[in-house]
């Protein structure tokens, strides 16, 4: 390798800009810490004509990224493109095939090809850096890999969504409907015009599925994951949670258990005493559980383009440093197959909401199905009041009705399953129930 460290960086959105900016105004300071200098010399995106704010006449400008990647102008392709398959999956593979190093913020890439990427990068020689692809401007996948390899991590947990963080937020702080919120996030930047990737959980379950990797040295396993978005989340459920000493948020779990490893997307009722609890807004947090450390939190902005940035440039000045780790924190060949842990085996306090009709022994019938699965209630609240949200939740047809809602001692998923189901068919629910699970973080 010469003295400096060449760069071909492709996809020129928010984050690739805020990069390209950084590494440009930066440069001597690069340089300095990493003891090598670092140069973007060419550049790909879909448009050379679009207004980025930046003056890209001093790089060399490649249409296809795949071009790029090959080019033996570069020692590090930077892949800012997005998506798991398509233009970013082909450029990067040729990168890895030349023989160039690789740095990318891609989630979802990883999530559904690291295995492979990462023989192949072990094949090739060549480091795959993907620090930038969960949590944002946290230092995550360093901390999990590198930093804690003297301990056996036994969950890894934490919100790694900041579209879905805000919704919840301004949920309990405004009491606003969660169309309502997804509407202003839209309007801020925070949420995509087509919003399902994070309020349904996916963009959390790629970034936890990496975590869970590299934790308990599995092979990625993107397929084996519970995943429950917060769509059905009402202003009802957020009011209950309040009034029970609890917050909602949307939760990535990975744990070890004697049978295997769990992987769960869903909304929790955290303690509002907890430090997850107090992540607001878009931020992120991670919480790492090993047996030497006991629990360390690590927090702050999960995306945006500089955050995002910062994680991305950190991996390029690793590699002009000369340091390069294994993908996924051992040689790929030692991965352990991923063996799952039933999710109905789970076991753990859950909130239930039921909408009921208001009559005669409905109550005494629903203590009777949970007390078939042996399940113990802490508490029972009955709402007869309903607020104008709860109101407006109610189907035209069901007339005077009731929200009964039920917090749980420790039982397993199957049981609660079998006692809903039974409920159900007693007829009284008009409603879809509402179950969250209950986190003693």
């Amino acid at each position: 390798m010469s003295n400096t460290l060449k760069i071909g960086l492709a996809g020129l959105g928010t984050v690739g800009t805020a990069a390209l900016k950084r590494l440009g105004s930066m440069q001597m300071k690069f340089a300095e810490k990493a003891g090598l200098a670092i140069e973007v010399r060419a550049i790909s995106a879909r448009s050379k004509t679009r207004d980025r704010g930046i003056d890209l006449s001093g790089y060399r400008w490649y249409d296809n990224p795949v071009d790029l990647a090959k080019s033996d102008d570069i020692d590090v392709f930077v892949e800012l493109i997005g998506g798991d398959s398509g233009p970013a999956e082909e450029a990067v593979r040729a990168a890895i095939q030349s023989g160039k190093h690789v740095v990318t913020a891609n989630k979802a890439l990883i999530a559904k090809h690291g295995n492979e990427l990462a023989r192949m990068a072990e094949a090739n020689n060549v480091a795959l850096n993907f620090e930038a692809a969960v949590a944002g401007g946290i230092p995550v996948i360093k901390a999990v890999r590198e930093s804690m390899t003297a301990n056996a991590i036994s969950r890894v947990y934490g919100i790694l969504n900041g579209t879905c963080n805000y919704i919840l937020t301004r949920m309990e702080e405004e009491g606003l409907s969660f169309d309502a919120c997804l509407k202003d996030a839209q309007r801020l930047g925070y949420a995509e015009a087509d919003p399902t990737f994070d309020v349904e959980g996916y963009d959390t379950a790629h970034k936890l599925t990496i975590l869970t990797s590299l934790a308990f040295g599995t092979e990625i396993e993107s397929e084996a994951i519970l995943v429950e978005g917060i769509t059905s989340i009402t202003p009802a459920d957020i009011a209950a949670a309040r009034d029970l000493g609890f917050r909602i948020k949307l939760l990535g779990v990975a744990k070890k258990t004697s049978t295997g490893i769990e992987q769960r997307v869903h909304p929790t009722m955290v303690p509002r005493e907890s430090s997850i609890a107090q992540i607001s807004g878009v931020t992120n947090a991670v919480v790492i559980d090993g047996d030497a450390i006991g629990s360390v939190t690590l927090a702050g902005p999960g995306a945006g383009g500089d955050a995002t940035a910062s994680a991305v440039i950190a991996d390029i000045v690793d590699l002009a440093r000369g340091l390069e780790v294994k993908p996924l924190g051992r040689p790929a060949d030692a991965l352990v197959p991923f063996k799952q842990s039933e999710i109905y085996a789970h076991e753990g306090g859950y909130y239930i909401r039921l909408r009921v009709n208001d009559m005669h022994g409905v109550f005494a019938s629903i203590a009777t199905r949970m007390a078939e699965q042996e399940i113990s209630l802490e508490s029972i609240v009955q709402h007869k009041k309903r607020s104008k949200a709860s109101e407006a939740e109610a189907t035209p047809a069901a007339g005077k009705s009731q929200d009964i809602i039920l917090i749980t001692y420790e039982t397993t998923e199957m049981r609660i399953n079998k006692a809903i189901e039974a409920i159900k068919t007693d007829g009284h629910i008009i409603a879809p129930p509402q179950v969250i699970r209950i986190a003693r973080v």
